[in-house]
């Protein structure tokens, strides 16, 4: 009898031991964004995953395991460490990492962080439902992000004019144009117009001009902008959960993707001073999600 169970035992504890994983996190060097990344993986993933933090210096040594990333700096310094290791994304655009998933599939994913913009111009619609034209700014190296997006629009009873800005004194000028054109200005997460530097000086122009602003972040609401949608931590993380899971029974990560679920932040001292009424930010999210159901853009944003 001892015997027998001595054998169940042993075997219990070897298909244990093969089913133990372990999946490598490189952070982004911000330790409070790390850590609470951190947590919120090891709340999501299976007891039967280890998840292990290592340093830049240890990513060339590592021969098995995905790792997963905490922004692009920390994709670029695994990926420049150890071409062969499989990477999970995180926090990264959709312009950053698809590149990288064409010429790697199977072997690198992301789930992505910025936000569609259909999702983006559909905010800034549920906020003022007369919208009809939107104003968009670009420089000659941006002006594709924004094509999806005008050939989409019409199906939503909207259209959009892009604005060309050829360098930075041409900035407010451009602006100040493209504010007469549109019911609201949509940013789109483009650094070389949208930066910390302008950020100020456009919501001050469009403001003072009874204009909003829609985007490009969650954290530029906080510096002015009227709204953002964003993907919370928790969807993120959850999906990235998926995508281990089907790594770890097929040895290949699904493509680059979304999370399913996104929310809305909102100014509302600035909306009080242009004088809108502003719905909850649960009835924008979800106006939002309806117009894009009844038009088949959830599963493809």
């Amino acid at each position: 009898m001892w015997l027998l169970l001595l054998a169940v035992f042993s075997t219990f504890v070897s298909s244990q031991e093969s089913t133990a994983r372990t999946v490598y996190f490189a952070g982004s060097g911000n330790a409070p964004l790390d850590q609470h990344l951190v947590q919120l993986l090891k709340a999501e993933l299976e007891p039967s995953i280890s998840l292990v933090e290592v340093t830049d210096e240890q990513l060339a040594a590592l021969d098995s395991g995905p790792i997963i990333t905490a922004g692009p700096s920390a994709f670029s310094r695994a990926r420049q460490a150890n071409r062969s290791a499989p990477v999970l994304a995180l926090l990264v655009d959709k312009s950053f990492i698809s590149g990288f998933a064409d010429r790697s599939p199977g072997q690198i994913t992301g789930v992505l962080y910025d936000v569609p913009l259909i999702r983006q111009a559909l905010t800034g619609k549920a906020i003022l439902p007369q919208a009809t034209k939107i104003a968009l700014l670009a420089t000659a190296d941006s002006v594709e992000l924004y094509e999806p997006l005008i050939d989409k629009l019409p199906t939503y009873g909207m259209s959009a004019r892009l604005f060309l800005v050829d360098d930075d004194d041409k900035l407010i000028p451009t602006l100040v144009r493209a504010l007469g054109y549109g019911d609201f200005l949509l940013a789109a997460p483009d650094s070389a117009i949208y930066n910390p530097r302008t950020i100020k000086h456009i919501l001050l122009t469009a403001y003072r001009r009874n204009q909003i602003v829609i985007g490009p972040t969650q954290a530029y609401v906080k510096a002015g902008s009227l709204a953002s949608s964003y993907a919370p931590f928790p969807e993120m993380i959850e999906m990235a959960d998926e995508f281990l899971t089907t790594y770890f029974e097929t040895g290949e990560f699904p493509s680059p993707s979304y999370p399913e679920k996104f929310r809305v932040e909102v100014n509302a001292q600035v909306a009080r001073s242009l004088n809108i009424p502003l719905p909850s930010r649960e009835d924008i999210a979800q106006r939002v999600d309806r117009q894009l159901t009844v038009n088949g853009e959830v599963a493809d944003e």
